[in-house]
């Protein structure tokens, strides 16, 4: 299965954003890992620690996972385990940690795909989330790299398996937000500019993590949820 869309290697550059997002996420990355729609595995770096003991990367597009020895360095990473398929393909296995970083919006069933993640979790496990916020938000770039909704807490809600303990859930760049409504009334790009990219990650992230304290993660270009599957 070939990815459609061409903005992973743009979005690689957004050192900034992934330092953000993955701050907040990397306290509940531990044991055994499943990246899954891990893309080239750019997220990866940004959230392995010393509790990870195992990194499985989990994408259905071969080109993209072939990929993933030139984006990691360190050795856990470097060592871990490459899966060419979906979580459909991982049924019998049991892990601590599933990541979903900019992928069940790409997922026509997400409710059924998030299940086969709680199946997949041991108990205690966590499930982390990094989706794109607002569906009015939704613009050509959304549908040029396959998006089939944006999300805000309802949606997910409703998605999720009914079973996960939610831990939190916020809403993340709150300034970044404004470029997007301006890139869906005005701009109407299928996909942005590396300079763009750039200047969006150097100069308004930055600015955002202030921000978003400021208006309590009310709202945001992005979305983050951190669940936990009950330990019964």
């Amino acid at each position: 299965m070939k990815y459609i869309g061409e903005e992973l290697d743009l979005f690689q550059h957004a050192q900034k954003w992934k330092r953000y997002y993955a701050g907040m996420l990397r306290p509940y990355v531990r044991g055994r890992v499943l990246d899954a729609g891990c893309g080239m595995g750019v997220n990866a770096e940004y959230l392995v620690n010393d509790a990870v003991t195992s990194y499985t990367f989990l994408e259905p597009d071969g080109a993209l996972l072939d990929r993933v020895p030139t984006q990691v360095t360190k050795p856990i990473l470097r060592d871990g385990e490459r899966v060419r398929g979906t979580t459909s393909d991982l049924a019998e296995r049991r892990f601590d940690t599933i990541l979903y970083l900019d992928v069940i919006e790409h997922i026509d069933d997400a409710k059924a795909e998030l299940h086969r993640a709680y199946e997949l979790l041991e108990p205690g496990g966590h499930l982390l989330i990094v989706v794109p916020a607002f569906n009015f938000l939704y613009s050509p770039f959304d549908k040029a790299i396959g998006h089939f909704r944006r999300y805000d807490r309802g949606i997910l809600a409703n998605e999720m398996p009914s079973g996960m303990e939610r831990i939190t859930t916020r809403y993340l760049d709150s300034l970044g937000m404004l470029m997007s409504l301006g890139n869906k009334f005005f701009l109407k790009q299928s996909e942005p500019k590396l300079t763009q990219v750039l200047f969006w990650d150097r100069n308004v992230v930055p600015l955002s993590r202030i921000a978003d304290k400021v208006v309590f993660h009310s709202f945001g270009r992005s979305m983050l949820s951190i669940s936990r599957k009950p330990v019964t």
